[in-house]
């Protein structure tokens, strides 16, 4: 989708002194925000020649009280179900756990085997396969809502079809909306909230390290890294100090649009944003040309 957005070409001469002042060979310093994943985040960067600083930002928490999943989980043995939109891996598989608390597995399987499931992206497509079940849809990339609707919209009509979608850490009333507009029987289901880490020092840390310029770029990998990195920049009072360092000295990365837009809310331009909404794209494509975009906005 982008590449380098709206970067003027770089003149040889300023690539030079860009090179000069940060050091010929030195690694570029880059903030992941990722969690759960963390681990393969840092391997990616160190593997692309970058140096990450990790900065874990949410967690992803069970509800204490899954009465909605073991409803859904009655009306799925029931079979009175046509349609299930999993919209995340972890959530599918919480969904499923929490089912067979009260149903046996292979049950809930089987059930899950005569309806239609339909997957905004890879993760809840990897879920499936682990327990021998198949997608009828999946969205392709960048894997949104809005590419859910239009695959949807092309190859499985909702029109008074009995739809329950599996929500993510918030509920996307957008979603929801235009599906209800499409005329499905709809209901949803949540069964996880994204919170904030219970150790906030390493996210503190990167808001500092920001701030004061000792990092050159940063990775976000959902929209709620965002909101929770500017709740952290609210609490220390540097909200607006860490937005201008991200506006004008340091490259953003993105990994697709929704990610893009709340970006954009908070008043910041990604920088980088990969054709394909993934973790390994989204790191080649900071390796390849962050050094580029940096020289840009800190005016080498």
């Amino acid at each position: 989708m982008h590449g380098l957005r709206g970067a003027p070409g770089l003149a040889g001469g300023r690539v030079r002194r860009y090179k000069a002042a940060m050091g010929e060979h030195e690694l570029l310093r880059v903030v992941s925000f990722e969690s759960r994943r963390a681990d393969d985040m840092a391997s990616l960067l160190r593997r692309h020649g970058m140096d990450p600083t990790m900065a874990p930002s949410m967690q992803e928490v069970p509800l204490g009280d899954q009465a909605d999943a073991l409803a859904f989980g009655k009306t799925l043995l029931a079979r009175e179900l046509d349609i299930l939109v999993l919209l995340t891996g972890v959530g599918f598989r919480m969904l499923v756990e929490a089912i067979a608390t009260e149903h046996p597995l292979d049950d809930v399987l089987a059930a899950l085997r005569d309806i239609k499931l339909v997957c905004r992206g890879p993760k809840p497509v990897a879920v499936l396969k682990g327990w021998g079940l198949t997608p009828a849809v999946v969205a392709p990339a960048p894997n949104t809502w809005r590419e859910l609707l239009v695959a949807l919209d092309a190859e499985l009509p909702v029109t008074r079809q009995r739809v329950v979608v599996q929500e993510y850490g918030i509920r996307n009333d957008e979603l929801l909306d235009a599906l209800d507009d499409r005329g499905a029987e709809l209901a949803s289901v949540p069964v996880y909230a994204w919170k904030m880490p219970d150790d906030t020092s390493a996210l503190r840390a990167a808001v500092a390290d920001c701030c004061e310029e000792r990092v050159d770029g940063l990775v976000f990998t959902s929209q709620q890294q965002v909101h929770n990195l500017m709740e952290t920049a609210v609490s220390m009072d540097c909200r607006d100090a860490l937005v201008e360092a991200m506006r004008r000295r340091l490259v953003v990365g993105s990994i697709g649009p929704i990610t893009s837009e709340a970006l954009a809310a908070c008043g910041i331009v990604a920088d980088l944003e990969p054709e394909l909404g993934r973790m390994g794209h989204l790191v080649k494509l900071m390796a390849a040309d962050g050094r580029g975009r940096l020289a840009v906005k800190r005016g080498a």
